[in-house]
């Protein structure tokens, strides 16, 4: 496939929206910006694309609950056409709020497999504030497609207020270990499991980024569209350059690459 087209989908509060394109544009692909209104008046079709994105941000405020409202509008108003989507083999990543969105539109763990139920959910940190540091970040061995062959432990930052992730019970939490749908974990320097501030959120287990059981559909609070240039690090200047690219960049390689192999 010559052209990897990517929808990166925006609504009122998304702000996240252009850093991320960049990086799908970077890594290879032709994104393009989309209003939430242009898929539920059907301007715009879904099966034009080959990934969807949604980004970060503060939708609608994060009236309600942090990407609650946007959530319900894939859920009652285009779950079709994203069911549709997912059986066509395609992917979909949600990065900050896109990976809240996904959560509580269930799509994510989605191990019921009817994209409906929600399994899980993110809510407020511990901290009971606004966490916005860089953070360590575990890559668990998964069967995610998004992070496959990257390094073992990356560095992205985080900023968010409501990232801390709880599983419906502990059934789901044992089937997605067992499954193998964690994704990242925050660590400290060592690759450790650790608590606040390594773990900002004071999610579960430390999981900061899951997959679902086909490895395609990838959320996650950290922001990899974030560090895409080794630049971008806030102590670049004190490390040895070993790569022009920042830890993130591989994400949405491995997302352009899938695509322009398989669909």
């Amino acid at each position: 496939m010559a052209n990897v087209k990517v929808i990166v989908i925006r609504t009122a509060g998304t702000n996240c929206d252009r850093e991320t394109a960049f990086a799908f544009e970077k890594a290879g692909a032709k994104p393009e910006f989309v209003h939430i209104n242009e898929l539920t008046r059907k301007e715009k079709n879904l099966d034009n694309y080959h990934i969807m994105a949604i980004p970060g941000g503060f939708t609608y405020g994060d009236d309600i609950a942090s990407g609650k409202i946007l959530a319900n509008e894939l859920k009652y108003k285009i779950a079709g056409a994203i069911h549709k989507f997912i059986k066509d083999g395609k992917l979909i990543i949600g990065i900050c709020n896109g990976f809240q969105v996904l959560v509580k539109a269930g799509l994510l763990p989605n191990l019921k497999g009817d994209g409906q139920t929600v399994e899980s959910t993110l809510t407020l940190n511990d901290s009971d504030k606004f966490e916005d540091r860089w953070v360590y970040l575990k890559n668990v061995e998964s069967g995610c497609i998004w992070t496959k062959d990257i390094k073992k432990i990356i560095e992205l930052p985080v900023a968010h207020g409501e990232g801390k992730f709880i599983p419906k019970d502990k059934n789901i939490l044992n089937i997605m270990k067992e499954k193998k749908l964690v994704v990242f974990e925050y660590v400290d320097q060592k690759g450790n499991k650790a608590g606040y501030p390594h773990c900002p959120s004071g999610s579960i287990e430390n999981i900061a980024g899951i997959c679902d059981l086909t490895g395609r559909i990838f959320g996650l609070m950290p922001h990899p569209e974030r560090h895409i240039s080794y630049y971008q690090h806030p102590n670049w200047t004190r490390r040895y350059k070993k790569e022009s690219t920042g830890d993130g960049f591989a994400i949405f390689e491995n997302g352009v690459s899938y695509a322009r192999r398989h669909l």
